[in-house]
């Protein structure tokens, strides 16, 4: 024992600057020494396995007979030493392996894993079931080495497109053009996503101390008390400025237009008081699709008392996020407020209003406490009162109101 001991104390001295080499040739050393019994005494106090000191013991004697070229001093184990690679001693794992995985797999239904998460222990487990011997652990190595990894789905095809839609770019690109050469506003409307209205989770992230983050509520449940609010902006293209209204009540055309309402008696008076007419670049639905009956009939109601015409350039199907206002101020509305519970409705305010930019980006919000009901109907004799002009390009996205005598 005392043996043991003694052999115990210095290898715990010395294995910390021995390479694996090293350690097979200390033990191997120590139980030659020692003679008969040897391995069994010395792999007890150093934890080395017996099949470990017996090959340190050959490769002793090979170096005091020279029987066989010495090791590089570089390496630890002789070439093809060492346990040997999965893929090697199962060459078909690989490519059953990259079947289960491949994208193409989503279509076949025989597909194992058609209609299952792709788990690396699903996978695992679907390889034991084919005859392999693996682990999640493999798999998870394997993957990494095939260039797989976790990745969502990326927002890239449109679908099919407008066979005038660039056509349509231009004409509001020149509309646009000719409107600010004048000095006429031009503003970007929409609708910002309706929000919950309460102690809730609100992506992104906050500073908070370490270990301290903010408690929400566990189910995103509507409080019936707060509901949800819509905000609706108005983008003014000319000086970078905005107005967001906060509904808390429908999303409807009545609500849209009483939004550029509040904006033009609040900013945009003062700023174009010589202004011959308004510009609005829209989607082409929502509360101000272009198909909308009650969003025409209320921009007509507005034009008459501004005395002012209002002119609509809608953007061509599918090409809602080429509107100014999605980049431009709702962007930086959601970096804003993220990890920010939305507790109250004057909350939501806050945050809007407190929303920069390095261009200088200034918003101005406010919260619009009016109900505005669903399933108006328009009558086509009331649609028959409209003072609306269409242009003779796309009439239907493009088209005047003019305020009636």
């Amino acid at each position: 024992m005392d043996v043991e001991k003694s052999i115990a104390e210095r290898f715990e001295r010395m294995k910390g600057s021995l390479s694996e080499r090293g350690r097979r040739l200390f033990a191997a050393t120590e139980a030659l020494s020692i003679g008969w019994g040897g391995v069994s005494i010395v792999s007890r106090a150093t934890g080395l396995a017996h099949s470990t000191i017996g090959a340190g013991k050959a490769e002793v004697r090979a170096l005091e007979t020279s029987d066989a070229p010495p090791m590089p001093a570089t390496r630890s184990r002789r070439a093809g030493g060492g346990r040997k690679k999965l893929t090697e001693k199962d060459p078909t794992l690989m490519s059953d392996l990259e079947r289960l995985v491949e994208p193409v797999t989503r279509g076949d239904p025989e597909s194992p894993l058609r209609w299952t998460c792709k788990s690396v222990r699903r996978l695992a487990k679907e390889l034991v079931r084919l005859g392999h011997e693996t682990s999640a652990t493999t798999v998870a190595g394997l993957l990494k080495g095939m260039q797989y990894s976790l990745q969502g789905n990326k927002k890239t095809q449109e679908g099919s497109s407008h066979p005038d839609r660039n056509a349509q770019f231009e004409h509001i690109n020149k509309r646009v053009t000719e409107e600010l050469a004048v000095n006429n506003p031009v503003i970007s409307v929409d609708t910002k996503k309706k929000e919950l209205v309460g102690n809730f989770k609100n992506g992104g992230k906050e500073l908070r101390p370490k270990g301290e983050p903010e408690e929400v509520r566990v189910h995103d449940f509507v409080d019936p008390k707060l509901g949800r609010a819509n905000p609706y902006g108005v983008y003014d293209l000319a000086n970078n400025e905005a107005w967001v209204s906060v509904g808390i009540d429908h999303d409807t055309g009545a609500f849209a237009v009483a939004t550029v309402r509040r904006w033009w008696y609040t900013m945009g008076a003062p700023r174009f008081p010589d202004a011959s007419g308004m510009l609005i670049t829209a989607d082409g639905g929502g509360s101000n699709g272009s198909r909308l009956r009650l969003w025409k009939v209320e921009l007509q109601t507005l034009a008459d008392e501004i005395k002012m015409p209002i002119s609509v350039c809608h953007f061509p199907p599918g090409t809602s996020k080429w509107n100014k206002i999605e980049h431009r101020l709702f962007s930086f509305i959601t970096k804003n407020w993220r990890g920010k519970p939305l507790i109250t409705h004057q909350v939501i305010v806050n945050l809007i209003a407190a929303t920069t930019t390095k261009t200088g980006l200034t918003v101005r919000a406010g919260i619009d406490p009016n109900t505005y009901p669903k399933g108006q109907k328009i009558k086509l004799a009331e649609m028959a009162k409209l003072n609306i002009v269409r242009d003779e390009f796309h009439g239907e996205w493009n088209y005047t109101l003019h305020p009636r005598a």
